[in-house]
């Protein structure tokens, strides 16, 4: 770099500024270096922090030996300085005006938690990933994991030892809930305060960086669970900095973040840059946007399309895909459209549709937002459009809902059985092998796997995991920790369940949640293992079944049998399955064609009570056949039909 630097004291030590090119200093474009501290050659570090109401801010650094300097202002509120003698691993503060000492809003590290100083992270990584191309979105077969209650360890490290046993299994991709620091050791992630940190007790932004080279090792993706909807309530200090949050609108969890007020050019940066590092500098894949419906932002182009341009462009300038995957209960298919066709421009977005319908078919639950779904015919439609409020009155919330999607393609629809809202937001946090037996739990799986959706399972679902997921935190506050569990208490409230929930702040209710691995081995577990195996294996080498096409799908409920029909067809390849939700035996029609029975829930090799179709049948059209109770039969086309 041909600068020319001027070298002036400062202080107890030496801070050099630049004339020009993209070094801080007088004229220097802070919009095209990074924020945060970043390690320059030398022994430099630069210094750049948005604080738009602050005229003077000093970075007070604690090691390798203290001293405190001065940033330089300029821009739209920034401050910068590079520093000399900053090696990796140095811990710092940045002053404000009155002597007020906080952490940096993008440190990359916070190895003494929320309240205390940010560390200097160097880039260096001996990375093994230089020939991984990524995998686009049809092929991702998602695996939603915690990394706290994942492993015994409770690590990134602790994770890679499962990474060959998921591929296997037939997963694609690895989705992290966040690891952003958040208070204490204990948390499922979404308490965050420093968006751009990563969870120390997890092992830190090496311990991240290890996990992603591990994971493209084994051809898996990895998709990573960020929130841009709210900061958790301790260790939030990013409103002493500048106007990152807004009163003029309120989220569930607090504050909304300032994505569309004065000053909020520079909050959208401060996120889209977040964004960025965890595709950049951590390998990272996808990025799975939680409750973007939380997102307030009223203007004319808005901040999730501005994030979504950002992502695309690096995806060209890395030549490989990165992925947003937004969840909202909105059921706005504008999120997943095309800007060309008056959308947003994101990948793809959860369908909770698809789960409450197969949730109540499965369970018989009604309460909440289950009261919505009734019939087969709600499954039906979820299968056929991707939501199904599209525009009809919901009863749990007293109003229309939704918009139609049947004109969005289905690879942009990720759907589930269980996630960890489904199974954490109950009291509980009892999975479905708590209430439904081994059929239905393979009658789920299949309902999932078949689909001609983006699948993800969560973590253990695979073999029928019996540990809960509870909620769990570690504050520090009294007062929080209370209205914590004052919180969770109001929001079961019209689900009508009795039982009180596990303490939240105990570490107990931490260890309860964690996965008994070993459980696989046996038993009605490893048959359920090894169903899901055999599905994900037909997914990826039927060619009717590996095509996510709505547009090549026929769909057909028969309430009176309490079956599910459906057709699907690719390039000569072509599969019917049924779906059968009761404890009844009853007779159904194969379509005309000469059909293998490719898979069968109640056989025996699954753990099945055997059943009495035989392996091929030839049907004129009105070929009866007796369906297994709780049971899904596949039957795979000999040659096409007429």
């Amino acid at each position: 770099m041909n600068v020319d630097n001027r070298i002036s004291e400062a202080g107890s030590g030496v801070r050099l500024e630049s004339g020009g090119g993209d070094t801080p200093g007088t004229g220097t474009d802070v919009r095209r270096i990074s924020l945060g501290a970043t390690l320059l050659d030398g022994g430099r570090c630069r210094f750049l922090v948005w604080a738009p109401g602050a005229e003077r801010v000093e970075v007070h650094l604690l090691s390798p030996r203290e001293r405190t300097e001065p940033l330089d202002a300029q821009g739209p509120g920034y401050h910068h300085a590079v520093l000399e003698d900053v090696p990796p691993g140095s811990l710092y503060w940045y002053r404000l005006p009155g002597g007020t000492e906080r952490a940096d809003p993008a440190s990359r590290s916070q190895p003494q938690g929320v309240h205390g100083p940010s560390e200097v992270v160097g880039p260096e990584f001996p990375w093994t990933d230089g020939d991984w191309l990524g995998r686009p979105l049809s092929e991702y077969v998602l695996y939603e994991l915690h990394v706290g209650t994942f492993a015994t360890e409770g690590t990134f490290e602790g994770v890679i030892p499962y990474l060959d046993g998921l591929r296997e299994l037939g997963i694609t991709a690895v989705e992290l809930m966040p690891v952003a620091q958040f208070p204490g050791e204990r948390n499922w992630g979404y308490d965050g305060v420093y968006p751009f940190a990563v969870q120390r007790s997890y092992g830190g932004p090496c311990g991240l960086k290890r996990l992603v080279d591990a994971a493209h090792a084994r051809g898996l993706a990895v998709v990573l669970d960020v929130v841009y909807n709210h900061l958790g309530p301790e260790g939030n200090y990013l409103g002493e900095f500048g106007p990152y949050f807004t009163d003029r609108y309120r989220t569930p969890w607090g504050q909304a973040l300032n994505f569309d007020g004065p000053e909020s050019d520079e909050v959208r940066r401060y996120f889209v840059e977040n964004a960025l590092q965890w595709l950049d500098e951590y390998h990272v894949d996808a990025l799975r946007l939680d409750a973007v419906h939380a997102i307030l932002d009223h203007s004319a182009h808005p901040f999730l399309q501005e994030l979504a341009e950002a992502v695309q462009l690096r995806a060209k300038e890395l030549n490989r895909p990165l992925l947003l995957i937004a969840e909202s209960s909105l059921n706005d298919p504008r999120l997943i459209r095309p800007p060309e066709l008056g959308g947003l421009g994101l990948d793809a977005q959860w369908s909770d549709d698809f789960h409450h319908a197969l949730h109540v078919l499965l369970t018989g639950e009604r309460q909440g937002y289950y009261a919505d779904f009734a019939s087969l015919g709600d499954l039906e439609l979820a299968l056929r459009d991707g939501f199904v409020y599209a525009g009809r009155y919901s009863a749990f919330r007293g109003r229309r809902h939704g918009s139609s999607a049947r004109d969005v393609p289905a690879v942009r629809f990720v759907v589930s059985v269980q996630n960890h809202d489904q199974v954490g937001n109950r009291r509980l946090g009892d999975r479905l092998a708590s209430s439904l037996d081994l059929e239905q739990r393979k009658l789920a799986a299949g309902a999932l796997l078949l689909s001609p959706f983006v699948p993800l399972l969560f973590m253990g679902e695979e073999y029928g995991e019996t540990a809960p997921f509870l909620y769990f935190v570690s504050h520090t506050d009294p007062a929080l920790v209370e209205a914590v569990r004052r919180g969770r208490n109001e929001e079961f409230a019209s689900f009508g369940w009795q039982e009180e929930p596990p303490d939240p702040q105990a570490e107990e209710t931490f260890r309860r949640s964690r996965m008994d691995h070993g459980l696989r081995e046996g038993g009605e577990h490893r048959a359920l293992y090894a169903f899901h195996r055999e599905l994900l294996r037909l997914r990826r080498v039927v060619p009717a079944l590996r095509r996510l096409d709505k547009e090549q799908m026929q769909v057909r409920s028969f309430e009176p049998e309490a079956t599910l029909r459906l057709r699907r067809w690719d390039q000569g390849s072509e599969v019917v399955f049924f779906l059968h939700f009761g404890a009844t035996t009853p007779s159904v029609e194969l379509p005309r064609g000469h059909w293998r029975k490719a898979l069968d829930s109640s056989d025996p090799n699954w753990g099945g009570p055997g059943g009495s179709l035989p392996p091929r049948l030839a049907s004129d059209g009105r070929a009866p056949i007796a369906l297994p109770a709780w049971s899904i039969v596949v039957f795979e086309a000999e040659e096409s039909a007429p």
